[in-house]
């Protein structure tokens, strides 16, 4: 495992959502809400996360997103790309392109859905994919929707034949496992935070920063999570992850990201809530419970989100 700059690869790093318009991807929205957790004190973007519905995209969408995403961060934030599919040859080709982008800071691959690989499966799959670039990478590890788990033994062995994998953006409620990652490959590992209810306790125990969905509509209070935790105002932090919990809930009523749109349209931050099938717009019903959420929080006074 290479050792990264004490600062690299750590903070608030939210997943953008993929603004559509007429069906279509609109590169410029994009843009925008790339400079929007700038001015909100994120420390990076994820591009292509599952938040931005990617397996909806082609190839060459995504492959375009990264380019306009890496343009509008200019160098005021980390960037890192997610890079993974349920084909090698997909993932090899997103992966190369995202490598060769100097301003690219790091990778996120996920675990191929739907295979159900063994774990031998896994480290092939992982070794020939580190063999493509010189980029420090991280394995995206979501069991729910890719129905495998990676198991410690498994990151062990990519660690000692992959030099640039650097850790793990964790979305399970396991919080023990992170504890067993740190005490295997120590504090150096980078292990990012990927359930909301799970920011504050996972950060507590070792996690070195946030890929949270609800960084899209939030962005300020979670980066000064991170800050908090980095200081050791543990209170501070346990109150910000409080303060955020019923937003928080509110982005998993439905299927991510589909109350995210919704709250981003209501609050001006997105142009046009539009998502591709299978995935459909905020029914009614949903779109008045989500606007109780944003008025008990504060958000429909004719506060600015981009103020906090």
């Amino acid at each position: 495992m290479i050792s990264l700059d004490k600062t690299a690869l750590r903070g608030s790093i939210p997943p953008l959502i993929t603004p559509f318009r007429d069906g279509a991807v609109d590169y410029d929205a994009y843009a925008k809400l790339v400079e929007f957790q700038a001015a909100n004190g994120s420390h990076g973007v994820l591009i292509n996360g599952t938040t931005s519905e990617p397996s909806s995209l082609t190839v060459e969408e995504r492959n375009r997103l990264v380019d306009v995403g890496v343009e509008a961060a200019a160098d005021d934030l980390t960037v890192v790309v997610a890079t993974g599919s349920q084909s090698y040859a997909e993932t090899e080709a997103l992966t190369l392109h995202a490598a060769a982008n100097s301003r690219v800071d790091g990778l996120l691959i996920v675990t191929p859905y739907y295979s159900k690989p063994p774990q031998r499966g896994l480290v092939a799959y992982y070794e020939a994919l580190s063999a493509l670039h010189g980029k420090p990478w991280m394995i995206y590890h979501i069991p729910g929707r890719a129905a495998v788990d990676v198991k410690v033994e498994t990151a062990r062995a990519l660690a000692q034949s992959c030099p640039t994998f650097v850790g793990m953006k964790h979305a399970s409620l396991d919080l023990g496992y992170v504890s067993d990652l740190i005490e295997e490959h120590g504090d150096e590992f980078r292990i990012f935070v990927g359930l909301e209810e799970l920011s504050f306790p996972m950060m507590a125990v070792g996690a070195c920063g946030l890929m949270n969905a609800v960084g899209n509509l939030r962005p300020g209070p979670l980066s000064q999570m991170c800050e908090a935790v980095w200081k050791g105002d543990l209170f501070g932090a346990r109150d910000l992850h409080r303060r955020l919990f019923e937003i928080n809930k509110a982005v998993f009523y439905d299927i991510n990201p589909i109350p995210m749109k919704y709250m981003m349209k209501r609050l001006g931050i997105l142009p046009a809530n539009e998502h591709r099938l299978p995935l459909l717009a905020a029914s009614e019903e949903l779109e008045r419970r989500l606007d109780d959420v944003l008025e008990r929080a504060g958000l429909l006074d004719g506060n600015s989100v981009a103020a906090e």
